[in-house]
């Protein structure tokens, strides 16, 4: 109860001789130190506000337009051409100001209005500019006339520095294809996997929609398009992530993990500082809007930043139906997990952040409280795991009011949920590459119930002082998680360092409370439910085969030495390993992001083509070298000007997707929309973007290297493949598949992690131009 004293402010007494009035001027400081940093964080609000308001303008800018008209008055000239004469006349202050006052007014007003019709002419002169897109589709050398003209505009309309979302009104809106160019592309996507037979019944159905029920269907998109910011996010939101009553555990999280060779310290509470302090350092950084907007590397072009808004004080709350995506301005504490029981862990006080050694101070008192769990408090995180609908349920009856909903609240509006494990992951033991294999099935869903899935994300610290997260997938994709990890990995080894004992530097204020342990009252109903949530949960867990590879021979260094994507290399090498698995080719997907539009999420590559189903073809069949070579320079391009036409607004389902929620808000039945979304993505793949490599000096620490993260399967006969391109000569991968499938095995199904592996991948070189 000590801690509940503290949080007193004042305390009276009623008593005979009257009130009795007991200040806590310490309290009172708290209070008012606290109240101080709100405001100036509303004070910041308001002033990114106006800033990124008028931007690519300035504030500053409107004393020039001023001085400027008011100049040119005092030389006898009208440049308003008897705009000012016309506002003086309708001014309300004409009887308490002179003539010459009046003037100096109406000129005033007239220049506000003249700034803020130039800054409207600059955005959308900015807007039109980020509409242009031909720039991506023109080779490397071959820049147009209109592309050499356009940079140099670009770059003058964006000089000035912007805050993070300087350019989000400046973003052009996501096009809405015509949709005889997404049913072409998409029969042309689905031939290489169709037979004759099968192709033809597939373009009769596609024909009958685009001629009748498809143009309906375009029209109230369409509609949508011209009233929405973009027509697909918000329905990519809801139907494909809140709607889904299935479990968001390995369907729908995901997971990122630490750097490969290097811990940079053992100690768990001091990681725990380290990242704790460096995820709240990117948190101001958001909040201040001081993050530099992302863009399309090596160029000016700005990529939508509205992923950011919802990265903390974020949880998905369940409903019956569908879930709710929560979002708080400000939490100043943390939920931390360990050995069964939660607390809340204040980081701010007196306004102030606490410093990494104090962070660590306060982990290392939870890790050192001896009291048990509460009945029914270790393993309640298994209601986040398991089936949406029975958490709800349990959710809407015994955790909305009372202690529980107390304890709740405190997680749900916690900045971040802290996981402190108990166990040891990493390269570790006699087989340090195969225990990343455990090291990622910890990530991806631990025991079941030690992670709060519900969470934007959840920090896990292991024992030996690894570390690792898991993200929700609904509030944003992987690009924007990965971009905050890089920032915590650099700022924690880097930045903030640790002493030559392993622990967080700097002091410790003695006074400092301890972790506010969180309290249950967990009925056995909910006890039932977390035991039957658990069994689901567990099933699915057992179900995951994970396998991580790292591939050191060569990188994109060698790869784009011969002129060829390295993406598209890497995807042309999937299919390869795909078909000598399999013996055939599949539906796949790789996810492109449509970030280039405002809200823009992603968008899917169908990268299975006819090119390099032809190729491949060609390779198993014993074709010549020349003509292999032929048919892999033609595969590369076909699949780069794939990637290129889903980030420009071209891609094919999206489209499809708005079309098939409209035919149900409508009650029309399409049987080409139904099938089409039927489809399984068998082969499910995603390249985890290094964006920020300024951030590690590789060359002086080149054991400073990431892991990347992966994912679940999409389909339960089919793989989930993440990658990431690290430096210049290594490709990590992350391959995931269910044992309950006698086809698929995680450790054998890309061609470099088994005995076809490094065949395949050397093989892939010979055909490089």
């Amino acid at each position: 109860m000590a801690e509940a004293h503290q949080a007193v402010a004042f305390q009276f007494t009623i008593t005979p001789e009257g009130i009795d009035l007991q200040l806590s001027y310490q309290a009172l400081n708290q209070i008012y130190l606290s109240g101080v940093r709100s405001w100036k964080k509303r004070v910041s609000r308001v002033r990114n506000s106006l800033i990124k308001g008028v931007y690519p303008a300035s504030p500053s800018s409107w004393l020039f337009v001023a001085i400027g008209i008011l100049a040119t008055m005092y030389m006898q000239s009208d440049p308003s051409m008897g705009l000012i004469t016309k506002i003086q006349q309708h001014l309300p202050l004409h009887m308490s100001l002179s003539t010459q006052g009046q003037t100096m007014v109406s000129a005033l007003v007239f220049s506000t209005l003249l700034w803020l019709s130039l800054i409207l002419a600059l955005r959308f002169c900015l807007k039109l500019l980020l509409s242009y897109h031909q720039w991506m589709f023109e080779k490397h050398g071959r820049i147009s006339n209109t592309t050499k003209v356009w940079v140099p505009l670009v770059r003058l309309l964006s000089s000035r520095k912007p805050l993070l979302y300087s350019y989000q009104s400046s973003l052009p809106h996501l096009p809405v294809p015509a949709i005889q160019d997404t049913v072409s592309r998409y029969l042309e996507s689905v031939r290489p996997l169709l037979t004759d037979l099968e192709f033809k019944r597939m373009t009769d159905l596609a024909n009958e929609f685009e001629s009748n029920l498809g143009n309906r269907l375009q029209r109230y998109l369409k509609l949508k398009a011209l009233w929405a910011t973009n027509y697909v996010s918000d329905w990519w939101e809801e139907y494909v992530y809140l709607r889904s009553r299935g479990p968001i555990m390995v369907n729908s999280n995901y997971y990122g993990m630490d750097f490969l060779y290097v811990t940079p310290t053992s100690v768990q509470a001091a990681r725990a500082g380290n990242t704790i302090t460096a995820l709240l350092l990117y948190r101001r950084k958001v909040n201040r809007e001081e993050l530099k907007p992302s863009r399309v590397p090596g160029t000016v072009i700005p990529l939508c930043a509205a992923q950011c808004e919802r990265m903390f004080n974020t949880t998905r709350t369940p409903g019956v139906e569908t879930d709710v995506l929560q979002h708080w301005l400000d939490s100043e504490f943390v939920a931390v997990y360990h050995r069964g029981r939660y607390f809340r862990l204040w980081v701010y006080r007196a306004g102030r952040l606490l410093s990494p050694r104090e962070i660590e101070y306060q982990i290392q008192r939870i890790l050192d409280d001896p009291s048990p769990a509460l009945p029914g408090e270790e393993k309640l995180g298994a209601l986040t795991a398991g089936d949406r609908i029975p958490w709800a349920q349990m959710r809407k009856q015994y955790f909305s009011s009372g202690v529980n909903k107390r304890s709740l609240d405190a997680i749900e509006r916690a900045a971040f949920f802290v996981t402190l494990d108990d166990e040891e992951q990493g390269m570790r033991g006699d087989d340090p590459e195969g225990n990343l294999d455990s090291y990622a099935k910890s990530l991806l869903h631990g025991k079941c119930y030690d992670r709060w899935f519900d969470k934007s994300f959840s920090v896990v610290i292991y024992k030996n002082g690894k570390s690792g997260l898991n993200a929700e997938h609904s509030w944003a994709d992987a690009p924007t998680v990965a971009h905050l990890w890089e920032y915590t990995l650099a700022t924690d080894a880097f930045q903030l360092g640790y002493t030559e004992d392993g622990h967080c530097k700097g002091e410790v204020e003695p006074s400092l409370p301890q972790p506010q342990r969180l309290v249950w009252n967990i009925p056995a109903e909910v006890q039932a439910q977390v035991s039957s949530s658990l069994a689901v949960a567990q099933a699915l867990a057992d179900d995951v085969d994970c396998h991580v590879f790292p591939f050191r021979e060569f990188g994109k260094g060698r790869i784009k030495k011969c002129r060829i994507s390295p993406d598209a290399f890497i995807q042309i090498s999937l299919q390869l390993a795909y078909y000598r698995d399999r013996s055939g080719f599949c539906l796949t997907y790789e996810a492109s992001m449509t970030r280039l539009f405002r809200e823009g999420r992603t968008e899917t590559v169908r990268s299975c083509s006819n090119e390099s189903c032809a190729f491949i073809k060609a390779l198993e069949s014993g074709e010549t070298e020349e003509e292999c070579r032929r048919l892999f320079q033609l595969a590369s391009e076909k699949h780069q000007n794939l990637y290129r036409m889903a980030m420009t607004g071209a891609g094919i389902d999206r489209h499809l997707f708005c079309l098939y929620v409209v035919s149900k808000y409508l009650g029309v039945e399409s049987p080409f929309l139904k099938e089409v979304l039927s489809e399984p993505w068998r082969l499910s793949t995603s390249q985890t973007p290094v964006q920020q490599m300024n951030l590690f000096d590789l060359k002086n620490h080149p054991d400073f290297i990431s892991l990347g993260g992966g994912f679940g399967p999409v389909a339960d006969d089919g793989y989930g493949v993440s990658y990431i391109i690290v430096g210049e000569d290594m490709v990590n991968f992350h391959v995931s598949s269910k044992y309950s499938c006698s086809q698929t095995v995680s450790n054998v199904s890309v061609s470099w992690s088994s005995e076809t592996s490094h065949t395949t991948q050397a093989e892939m070189l010979r055909w490089l131009p």
